[in-house]
Formats: C-alpha cells, sequence, structure tokens
C-alpha cells in the first residue's frame, strides 16, 4: 500500500534529482514533476526516475535536440514532458 507520506517522500527525492548541471533541464524536469507527474500510473513513474539516471547530455539531446531514444517507453515520456506547457 502506498501512503501518502511515501509519494510525498518520492516526490522529495524525484524533486531533488532533477536538479542539473543545465537550467533548462532543471525548468523542464521540475515543471513535468509538479505538474504531471502526480497524475501518472506507477509505470511512467519508474519510466521517469530512469530518466533522471541519463546524464545531462544525453537528456539534453532528447528533450531539446529532437534526438529519439532507443527505448519506446522513453520516448513516450520525452514526449509528454515535451509538451508541458511553459
Amino acid at each position: 500500500m502506498v501512503t501518502t507520506e511515501s509519494v510525498a517522500m518520492q516526490t522529495a527525492r524525484l524533486r531533488w534529482r532533477c536538479r542539473r548541471g543545465m537550467r533548462e533541464l532543471d525548468v523542464l524536469l521540475t515543471r513535468y514533476l509538479d505538474r504531471t507527474y502526480p497524475g501518472t500510473s506507477p509505470a511512467e513513474r519508474a519510466v521517469f526516475a530512469q530518466l533522471l539516471d541519463l546524464p545531462d547530455p544525453e537528456l539534453f539531446a532528447y528533450l531539446f535536440a529532437g534526438a529519439i531514444p532507443e527505448e519506446a517507453v522513453h520516448r513516450e515520456i520525452i514526449a509528454r514532458i515535451r509538451r508541458e506547457p511553459a
């Protein structure tokens, strides 16, 4: 059973992991975490956490330079993050 406290703790850990070496990544990832992440499925939450393991240059390429991830699940969440309104 997932408690409110555990979801809050998980979100706090992810917020820290969204702090990157590039401000552009910080803004985009945190925006997704604040606006979209709370309503996502456990599977999408796991994929988001996986994305945060990627190095900054790779994430930047996916989110800003149009690079396409090999894994379909990564392509889907990258597309959702890109569509997040400013």
